[in-house]
């Protein structure tokens, strides 16, 4: 019964795959942005609560955030007719390049999952970060479930 270290070395080769992603993590949330030798644009997995459904499936919560360094330009600009929309930082490029890392690893999981049978949330949530952690990070958390087959366990057989 391997099925959590099993999905963690899958998505850290998926996330290693991606040529826009330097670093990848695992474990909490709240430490992802405590070791100074990250590079970003970071990925970090964690993996929630599971629960066993039927003595023949795991099912495994799993959390995937993307995140890149927030760039911000503290010059003082006193030109006329500056677009307020944009500001002056790089949040719109951090939000877009995250996400996309992230839908290729959804859209590439979801394949692989079917083709394992494993089953996976249909509609997984994204939530944006802004502005966040100690390096003040940019990004999105996609959030979703698999039920993973526990085919190590056997109820009908004496060890």
């Amino acid at each position: 019964m391997n099925q959590y270290t099993e999905l963690l070395y899958y998505i850290k080769q998926l996330a290693e795959e991606d040529s826009f992603v330097n670093t990848v993590t695992q474990g909490e949330f709240d430490r992802l942005d405590l070791d100074k030798g990250n590079i970003f644009p970071l990925v970090h997995v964690q993996i929630n609560n599971g629960n066993f459904t039927n003595g023949q499936v795991v099912r495994f919560n799993i959390q995937i955030g993307c995140f890149a360094v927030r760039d911000a330009n503290n010059e003082v600009n006193n030109q006329t007719g500056i677009d307020k929309f944009w500001l002056q930082d790089n949040e719109v490029d951090n939000m877009n390049e995250t996400l996309a890392v992230l839908n290729r690893m959804w859209l590439k999981m979801y394949t692989d999952f079917e083709e394992n049978n494993i089953k996976a949330s249909e509609n997984p949530s994204i939530d944006p970060q802004y502005f966040t952690r100690t390096n003040l990070l940019d990004g999105w958390i996609l959030t979703f479930d698999v039920e993973v087959p526990n085919t190590v366990l056997n109820l009908c057989v004496n060890p």
